[in-house]
């Protein structure tokens, strides 16, 4: 079974933890980052991702900066990008799609739907790991 490359970019620790186990149960592999530092050093190392779940408040880099970076270079400007934020402001959720963002989940979001849409966006079945989509 394929099991597609995500990058979770989340400086929270215990919702990385929760993303990064929630996508290994089903058809993927992960590797974290805890700020927008290290997620701009992972996009750097790796040429295999095919998803970026993105939180946009994280020290030193922001989301927002990492997605930018990101979208200039030919590389990921066309990576599928699920962007996570606790705050629901207009303006940065118009940013994070003037930038491309796929998908906009605002905290608390249902792991059961970032999953559902992390598999479609990657093409991955669900049925590839029966009982992954559950809650």
């Amino acid at each position: 079974m394929r099991r597609a490359h995500v990058l979770v970019a989340e400086d929270e620790p215990h919702i990385g933890r929760l993303i990064a186990m929630k996508l290994e149960s089903g058809p993927f592999r992960v590797t974290r980052a805890d700020d927008g530092a290290a997620a701009l050093a992972a996009l750097a190392a790796h040429d295999d991702f095919e998803l970026l779940i993105l939180d946009l408040m994280m020290p030193h880099v922001s989301g927002l900066d990492v997605l930018a970076s990101a979208r200039a270079g030919e590389r990921w400007r066309t990576l599928p990008c699920i962007v996570l934020t606790a705050i629901g402001h207009d303006a940065e959720h118009r940013r994070a799609m003037e930038l491309g963002a796929t998908e906009f989940l605002t905290k608390p979001f249902s792991p059961k739907r970032l999953f559902a849409r992390a598999a479609d966006l990657t093409g991955q079945s669900v049925a590839a790991a029966p009982g992954a989509a559950s809650p």
